[in-house]
C-alpha cells in the first residue's frame, strides 16, 4: 500500500516516467527540481510559454496577476492560480488543477485534477490524481525534533533519509478541511480524512481517518 504503483494512476501527471524509477513516492522528492528544469525546456512552445526564467505555464491556464510563481515550476493545460497564490518553487502542477487564494507550495507533484483550494500549505509531498484538500488543511513537513523522518506504518517504520517529507496522498484522496497531515504521512487512494483530524503514519486504501484518529474502512454500496 506504499509504493508508487499502489498509490498512482502515472498516466496522469508529465511526472510519470521519473516515478517510475522508484519504488516508494518520498524517494523521488529529492529530484523534483531537476525533474522541472528537464521537463521545461521541451515543452512545445506551441502550448506552453515561459513567462519568467524557468517557469513555463500552458496557454490555457489562468494566472491571476496576483499570483506569485517561483522557478522552477510548471503549470499544466486549463489550471488555475488564484489570487495571492505562492508557488516557491520545483512545483510541477498539472491540467486542471486549482491552486487557491493563499495556497503556497513547495518542492511538489500535484497530479491532474489535483485542487488545493483554499489556505494549504504543501511541501515536499506527492498529490495524486483527483485529490482535494480541504481549506485550510496542511502538510508538515519538518519534524518538532528536526530528525530524519520515518514513515510509521503497520509493518514498522520505514527509514526514508529525509529531512523534509510532508504526505503522499493516493488517487481520489480527500482530505476535510484544516486537518494536519503530520512528516510521513501516506494515504491509500480513495481514502477521506474528517475535518481537524491529525493524521500521522499510514492510512490504507478505501479507508476513513476519523477525529479521535480511528481509521475505519469504507463500506462498500
Amino acid at each position: 500500500m506504499l509504493t508508487i504503483q499502489d498509490l498512482f494512476d502515472l498516466d496522469h501527471t508529465l511526472a510519470g516516467d521519473y516515478l517510475r524509477q522508484f519504488t516508494y513516492p518520498w524517494e523521488a522528492l529529492k529530484g523534483i527540481k531537476e525533474l522541472i528544469l528537464s521537463l521545461g525546456p521541451a515543452l512545445d512552445p506551441a502550448e506552453y510559454s515561459e513567462i519568467s526564467p524557468q517557469v513555463w505555464v500552458h496557454k490555457s491556464a489562468n494566472v491571476f496577476p496576483t499570483a506569485y510563481l517561483g522557478a522552477p515550476c510548471i503549470i499544466g493545460p486549463n489550471t488555475e492560480v488564484r489570487h495571492g497564490a505562492f508557488i516557491r518553487g520545483s512545483a510541477l502542477v498539472g491540467a486542471d488543477c486549482v491552486v487557491g487564494n493563499s495556497v503556497e507550495l513547495k518542492n511538489v507533484i500535484l497530479f491532474d485534477h489535483v485542487q488545493t483550494p483554499h489556505y494549504n500549505y504543501v511541501g515536499d509531498s506527492i498529490l495524486g490524481y483527483y485529490s482535494h484538500m480541504g481549506a485550510g488543511s496542511i502538510t508538515s513537513n519538518v519534524k518538532a525534533d528536526k530528525q530524519l523522518v520515518k514513515v510509521h506504518s503497520p509493518e514498522g517504520d520505514l527509514e526514508t533519509g529525509i529531512k523534509k517529507f510532508g504526505a503522499m496522498l493516493g488517487d481520489h484522496v480527500e482530505v476535510g478541511c484544516n486537518a494536519v497531515l503530520n512528516p510521513g504521512t501516506v494515504i491509500g487512494r480513495n481514502s477521506n480524512v474528517y475535518p481537524t483530524t491529525c493524521v500521522r503514519g499510514v492510512v490504507p486504501a478505501d479507508s476513513i481517518v476519523k477525529n479521535d484518529g480511528s481509521i475505519i474502512q469504507k463500506v462498500s454500496s
